[in-house]
Protein backbone atom coordinates (compact mmCIF):
# COMPACT_ATOMS: atom_id res chain seq x y z
CA UNK A 1 0.00 0.00 0.00
CA UNK A 2 1.49 3.41 -0.97
CA UNK A 3 1.95 6.10 1.70
CA UNK A 4 -0.97 8.43 2.32
CA UNK A 5 -0.72 12.08 1.35
CA UNK A 6 -0.23 14.40 4.35
CA UNK A 7 -3.58 15.74 5.47
CA UNK A 8 -2.51 17.05 8.90
CA UNK A 9 -1.68 20.64 7.96
CA UNK A 10 -1.67 23.39 10.56
CA UNK A 11 -2.75 27.01 10.08
CA UNK A 12 0.84 27.98 9.23
CA UNK A 13 0.81 25.45 6.36
CA UNK A 14 3.24 23.08 8.08
CA UNK A 15 2.66 19.45 7.10
CA UNK A 16 2.79 16.94 9.93
CA UNK A 17 4.69 13.82 8.90
CA UNK A 18 6.39 12.83 12.16
CA UNK A 19 4.78 11.43 15.33
CA UNK A 20 6.48 10.96 18.67
CA UNK A 21 4.36 8.46 20.55
CA UNK A 22 5.00 7.86 24.24
CA UNK A 23 4.21 4.41 25.60
CA UNK A 24 4.89 5.15 29.28
CA UNK A 25 5.87 7.97 31.61
CA UNK A 26 7.92 5.56 33.74
CA UNK A 27 11.70 5.48 33.72
CA UNK A 28 14.31 3.55 35.67
CA UNK A 29 16.68 6.55 35.76
CA UNK A 30 16.18 9.99 37.36
CA UNK A 31 18.21 12.37 35.21
CA UNK A 32 18.74 15.64 37.08
CA UNK A 33 17.53 17.85 34.21
CA UNK A 34 14.48 15.67 33.48
CA UNK A 35 12.68 14.85 36.71
CA UNK A 36 12.99 14.99 40.51
CA UNK A 37 14.49 11.97 42.28
CA UNK A 38 11.16 11.39 44.08
CA UNK A 39 9.16 11.45 40.82
CA UNK A 40 5.61 10.08 41.15
CA UNK A 41 4.48 8.22 38.04
CA UNK A 42 0.95 7.94 36.70
CA UNK A 43 -1.30 5.02 37.67
CA UNK A 44 -1.05 2.34 34.99
CA UNK A 45 -4.83 2.46 34.51
CA UNK A 46 -4.47 5.98 33.13
CA UNK A 47 -2.22 4.85 30.29
CA UNK A 48 -3.45 3.93 26.84
CA UNK A 49 -3.52 0.21 26.17
CA UNK A 50 -1.18 -1.17 23.53
CA UNK A 51 -4.21 -1.67 21.30
CA UNK A 52 -5.17 1.99 21.70
CA UNK A 53 -1.60 3.09 20.98
CA UNK A 54 -1.67 0.96 17.83
CA UNK A 55 -5.02 2.40 16.73
CA UNK A 56 -3.71 5.93 17.21
CA UNK A 57 -0.55 5.19 15.25
CA UNK A 58 -2.58 3.79 12.36
CA UNK A 59 -4.80 6.88 12.36
CA UNK A 60 -1.72 9.08 11.98
CA UNK A 61 -0.28 6.83 9.27
CA UNK A 62 -3.59 7.11 7.37
CA UNK A 63 -3.16 10.90 7.48
CA UNK A 64 0.31 10.96 6.00
CA UNK A 65 2.65 10.49 8.97
CA UNK A 66 5.77 8.83 7.57
CA UNK A 67 7.95 8.47 10.68
CA UNK A 68 7.05 7.29 14.18
CA UNK A 69 9.35 7.47 17.17
CA UNK A 70 8.40 5.52 20.29
CA UNK A 71 9.34 7.38 23.45
CA UNK A 72 8.73 7.59 27.18
CA UNK A 73 9.78 7.78 29.97
CA UNK A 74 11.77 4.75 29.04
CA UNK A 75 9.75 2.82 26.42
CA UNK A 76 11.50 -0.50 27.02
CA UNK A 77 10.29 -0.73 30.63
CA UNK A 78 6.71 -1.19 29.42
CA UNK A 79 5.71 -4.82 29.44
CA UNK A 80 4.82 -6.24 26.02
CA UNK A 81 5.99 -3.07 24.24
CA UNK A 82 7.62 -5.31 21.63
CA UNK A 83 4.13 -6.35 20.51
CA UNK A 84 3.49 -2.73 19.52
CA UNK A 85 6.92 -2.40 17.88
CA UNK A 86 6.29 -5.54 15.84
CA UNK A 87 2.82 -4.40 14.76
CA UNK A 88 4.06 -0.99 13.63
CA UNK A 89 7.17 -2.46 12.04
CA UNK A 90 4.98 -4.22 9.46
CA UNK A 91 4.32 -0.80 7.91
CA UNK A 92 7.98 0.14 7.47
CA UNK A 93 8.89 0.35 3.81
CA UNK A 94 5.24 0.82 2.86
CA UNK A 95 3.22 3.58 4.55
CA UNK A 96 6.06 4.32 6.99
CA UNK A 97 9.56 5.43 6.06
CA UNK A 98 10.87 4.51 9.49
CA UNK A 99 10.07 3.40 13.01
CA UNK A 100 12.57 4.55 15.61
CA UNK A 101 13.01 4.54 19.37
CA UNK A 102 14.49 6.83 22.01
CA UNK A 103 15.86 4.94 24.99
CA UNK A 104 18.16 5.39 27.96
CA UNK A 105 19.82 2.12 26.94
CA UNK A 106 19.49 0.22 30.21
CA UNK A 107 17.30 -2.49 28.63
CA UNK A 108 18.70 -2.28 25.12
CA UNK A 109 21.02 -5.28 25.44
CA UNK A 110 18.01 -7.55 25.90
CA UNK A 111 15.89 -5.94 23.18
CA UNK A 112 18.28 -4.94 20.38
CA UNK A 113 17.89 -8.10 18.27
CA UNK A 114 14.09 -8.04 18.62
CA UNK A 115 13.96 -4.36 17.66
CA UNK A 116 16.01 -5.00 14.53
CA UNK A 117 13.87 -8.01 13.61
CA UNK A 118 10.71 -5.91 14.02
CA UNK A 119 11.83 -3.29 11.51
CA UNK A 120 13.59 -0.68 13.65
CA UNK A 121 16.76 0.49 11.90
CA UNK A 122 18.06 3.16 14.25
CA UNK A 123 17.77 4.14 17.90
CA UNK A 124 18.60 7.26 19.89
CA UNK A 125 20.32 6.53 23.18
CA UNK A 126 20.45 9.21 25.88
CA UNK A 127 23.97 9.34 27.32
CA UNK A 128 25.55 12.44 28.83
CA UNK A 129 28.89 11.16 30.13
CA UNK A 130 31.31 8.22 30.05
CA UNK A 131 32.41 8.87 33.62
CA UNK A 132 30.77 6.32 35.92
CA UNK A 133 30.72 8.59 38.96
CA UNK A 134 29.28 11.48 36.98
CA UNK A 135 26.72 9.18 35.32
CA UNK A 136 25.53 7.98 38.72
CA UNK A 137 25.35 11.55 39.98
CA UNK A 138 23.29 12.69 36.97
CA UNK A 139 20.91 9.71 36.77
CA UNK A 140 20.68 8.50 40.36
CA UNK A 141 21.70 4.96 39.32
CA UNK A 142 24.99 3.16 38.75
CA UNK A 143 23.93 1.82 35.32
CA UNK A 144 26.57 3.11 32.92
CA UNK A 145 27.79 -0.44 32.23
CA UNK A 146 24.28 -1.56 31.24
CA UNK A 147 23.93 1.40 28.87
CA UNK A 148 27.28 0.72 27.20
CA UNK A 149 26.34 -2.96 26.86
CA UNK A 150 23.06 -1.90 25.26
CA UNK A 151 24.81 0.35 22.76
CA UNK A 152 27.18 -2.46 21.82
CA UNK A 153 24.26 -4.87 21.41
CA UNK A 154 22.43 -2.40 19.19
CA UNK A 155 25.48 -2.01 16.97
CA UNK A 156 25.90 -5.79 16.77
CA UNK A 157 22.22 -6.13 15.81
CA UNK A 158 22.79 -3.78 12.87
CA UNK A 159 21.00 -0.78 14.38
CA UNK A 160 22.28 2.70 13.69
CA UNK A 161 22.93 4.39 17.03
CA UNK A 162 22.79 8.11 17.71
CA UNK A 163 23.71 9.41 21.14
CA UNK A 164 21.59 12.22 22.58
CA UNK A 165 23.66 14.39 24.90
CA UNK A 166 22.08 17.18 26.94
CA UNK A 167 24.56 20.04 27.19
CA UNK A 168 24.91 21.16 30.80
CA UNK A 169 26.78 24.20 32.08
CA UNK A 170 28.72 22.24 34.71
CA UNK A 171 29.80 19.45 32.34
CA UNK A 172 33.48 19.71 31.45
CA UNK A 173 34.50 20.40 27.87
CA UNK A 174 37.01 17.58 28.20
CA UNK A 175 34.24 15.15 29.15
CA UNK A 176 32.12 16.24 26.17
CA UNK A 177 35.02 15.77 23.76
CA UNK A 178 35.81 12.35 25.24
CA UNK A 179 32.21 11.22 24.71
CA UNK A 180 32.16 12.49 21.12
CA UNK A 181 35.51 10.84 20.31
CA UNK A 182 34.34 7.55 21.82
CA UNK A 183 31.06 7.64 19.91
CA UNK A 184 32.67 8.43 16.57
CA UNK A 185 35.30 5.77 17.17
CA UNK A 186 32.50 3.21 17.46
CA UNK A 187 30.62 4.50 14.41
CA UNK A 188 27.90 6.40 16.30
CA UNK A 189 26.77 9.96 15.64
CA UNK A 190 26.13 12.42 18.46
CA UNK A 191 23.47 15.09 18.90
CA UNK A 192 23.86 17.79 21.52
CA UNK A 193 20.63 19.23 22.93
CA UNK A 194 20.05 22.40 24.91
CA UNK A 195 18.39 21.82 28.28
CA UNK A 196 14.70 22.80 28.22
CA UNK A 197 12.60 24.11 31.14
CA UNK A 198 9.96 21.39 31.49
CA UNK A 199 8.60 20.56 34.93
CA UNK A 200 10.23 21.28 38.26
CA UNK A 201 13.57 19.69 39.13
CA UNK A 202 15.98 20.20 42.01
CA UNK A 203 18.47 22.26 40.01
CA UNK A 204 17.49 25.46 38.23
CA UNK A 205 17.57 25.16 34.44
CA UNK A 206 19.05 28.65 34.26
CA UNK A 207 22.06 27.26 36.11
CA UNK A 208 22.18 24.17 33.87
CA UNK A 209 21.70 25.95 30.54
CA UNK A 210 24.54 26.52 28.10
CA UNK A 211 23.78 27.71 24.54
CA UNK A 212 25.09 25.36 21.89
CA UNK A 213 26.66 28.27 20.04
CA UNK A 214 29.07 28.44 22.97
CA UNK A 215 29.62 24.66 22.95
CA UNK A 216 30.32 24.70 19.22
CA UNK A 217 32.93 27.42 19.64
CA UNK A 218 34.49 25.31 22.38
CA UNK A 219 34.65 22.25 20.10
CA UNK A 220 36.12 24.32 17.28
CA UNK A 221 39.15 25.14 19.42
CA UNK A 222 40.10 21.46 19.08
CA UNK A 223 38.42 20.23 15.88
CA UNK A 224 37.47 21.32 12.38
CA UNK A 225 33.68 21.43 11.93
CA UNK A 226 32.04 21.79 8.52
CA UNK A 227 28.28 21.95 7.83
CA UNK A 228 26.64 18.70 6.71
CA UNK A 229 23.60 18.30 4.46
CA UNK A 230 22.53 15.24 6.45
CA UNK A 231 18.95 15.43 7.80
CA UNK A 232 16.65 13.18 9.77
CA UNK A 233 13.00 13.73 10.68
CA UNK A 234 13.95 15.84 13.68
CA UNK A 235 15.18 19.41 14.18
CA UNK A 236 18.93 18.74 14.48
CA UNK A 237 21.36 20.51 12.19
CA UNK A 238 24.51 18.51 11.54
CA UNK A 239 28.23 19.15 11.20
CA UNK A 240 31.10 16.90 10.22
CA UNK A 241 34.22 16.72 12.39
CA UNK A 242 37.31 16.21 10.24
CA UNK A 243 39.53 14.84 12.99
CA UNK A 244 37.11 12.15 14.22
CA UNK A 245 35.44 11.43 10.89
CA UNK A 246 32.04 11.54 12.57
CA UNK A 247 28.87 13.61 12.57
CA UNK A 248 27.54 15.86 15.31
CA UNK A 249 24.09 17.42 15.51
CA UNK A 250 22.88 20.48 17.40
CA UNK A 251 19.30 20.92 18.64
CA UNK A 252 18.87 24.55 19.69
CA UNK A 253 15.33 25.32 20.88
CA UNK A 254 16.49 28.34 22.88
CA UNK A 255 19.53 29.81 21.15
CA UNK A 256 18.40 29.30 17.54
CA UNK A 257 14.67 28.66 17.20
CA UNK A 258 13.68 26.15 14.49
CA UNK A 259 9.87 26.13 14.84
CA UNK A 260 9.20 27.40 11.31
CA UNK A 261 9.95 23.93 9.95
CA UNK A 262 8.16 21.91 12.64
CA UNK A 263 6.62 18.71 11.24
CA UNK A 264 5.97 16.97 14.57
CA UNK A 265 3.24 16.10 17.03
CA UNK A 266 3.64 14.40 20.40
CA UNK A 267 1.15 12.06 22.04
CA UNK A 268 1.62 11.14 25.69
CA UNK A 269 1.07 7.69 27.15
CA UNK A 270 -2.31 8.92 28.43
CA UNK A 271 -3.38 10.01 24.95
CA UNK A 272 -2.88 13.74 25.34
CA UNK A 273 -1.78 15.22 22.02
CA UNK A 274 0.58 18.17 22.48
CA UNK A 275 0.95 20.10 19.22
CA UNK A 276 4.04 21.82 20.66
CA UNK A 277 6.60 20.46 23.13
CA UNK A 278 7.00 23.88 24.70
CA UNK A 279 3.32 24.82 24.78
CA UNK A 280 0.38 24.12 27.06
CA UNK A 281 -2.05 23.32 24.23
CA UNK A 282 -3.46 19.77 24.32
CA UNK A 283 -6.16 17.61 22.76
CA UNK A 284 -7.51 14.54 24.56
CA UNK A 285 -7.22 11.64 22.11
CA UNK A 286 -7.94 9.11 24.82
CA UNK A 287 -11.38 10.62 25.28
CA UNK A 288 -11.93 10.47 21.53
CA UNK A 289 -10.85 6.83 21.40
CA UNK A 290 -13.12 5.84 24.28
CA UNK A 291 -16.10 8.05 23.44
CA UNK A 292 -17.82 5.56 21.16
CA UNK A 293 -17.64 8.14 18.40
CA UNK A 294 -15.31 6.00 16.32
CA UNK A 295 -13.19 7.47 13.54
CA UNK A 296 -15.20 10.68 13.42
CA UNK A 297 -14.40 11.57 17.04
CA UNK A 298 -10.72 10.99 16.42
CA UNK A 299 -10.78 12.95 13.16
CA UNK A 300 -12.42 15.89 14.93
CA UNK A 301 -9.78 15.82 17.67
CA UNK A 302 -6.96 15.85 15.12
CA UNK A 303 -8.55 18.77 13.28
CA UNK A 304 -8.63 20.66 16.57
CA UNK A 305 -4.94 19.94 17.08
CA UNK A 306 -4.13 21.50 13.72
CA UNK A 307 -6.08 24.64 14.64
CA UNK A 308 -4.32 25.13 17.98
CA UNK A 309 -0.75 24.21 17.06
CA UNK A 310 1.16 27.43 17.87
CA UNK A 311 3.59 29.14 15.55
CA UNK A 312 6.46 28.59 17.98
CA UNK A 313 7.27 27.35 21.46
CA UNK A 314 7.45 29.52 24.55
CA UNK A 315 10.58 28.16 26.23
CA UNK A 316 12.73 30.85 27.82
CA UNK A 317 15.88 30.84 29.94
CA UNK A 318 17.84 33.99 30.73
CA UNK A 319 19.58 35.57 33.71
CA UNK A 320 18.03 33.30 36.31
CA UNK A 321 14.60 33.35 34.65
CA UNK A 322 13.06 30.27 33.08
CA UNK A 323 9.68 29.58 31.53
CA UNK A 324 8.14 26.41 30.13
CA UNK A 325 5.29 23.94 30.63
CA UNK A 326 4.74 22.45 34.09
CA UNK A 327 4.74 18.87 32.81
CA UNK A 328 8.01 16.92 32.81
CA UNK A 329 9.63 15.62 29.65
CA UNK A 330 9.06 12.04 30.81
CA UNK A 331 5.30 12.72 30.85
CA UNK A 332 5.30 14.37 27.42
CA UNK A 333 7.59 11.98 25.59
CA UNK A 334 10.96 13.09 24.24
Amino acid sequence: MPPAEPTLIDRFQRRITYLRLSVTDRCDLRCAYCMPREMVFLPRKDLLTLDELHRLALAFIDRGVRAIRLTGGEPLVRRDVMDLVTALGRHVGQQLDELTLTTNGTHLADKADALASAGVRRVNVSLDTLDRVRFTELTGADRLGAVLDGIAAARDAGLEVKLNVVALRDESSEGRRELIEWAHGHGHSVTLIEVMPMGEVAAGRADQFVPLTEVRRELETRWTLTPSTHRTGGPARYWHIAETGGRIGFITPLSDNFCAGCNRLRVTATGQLHPCLGGTEAVDLRAALRSGGGDQALASALETAMRIKPERHRFAISQGFESGPARHMSVTGG
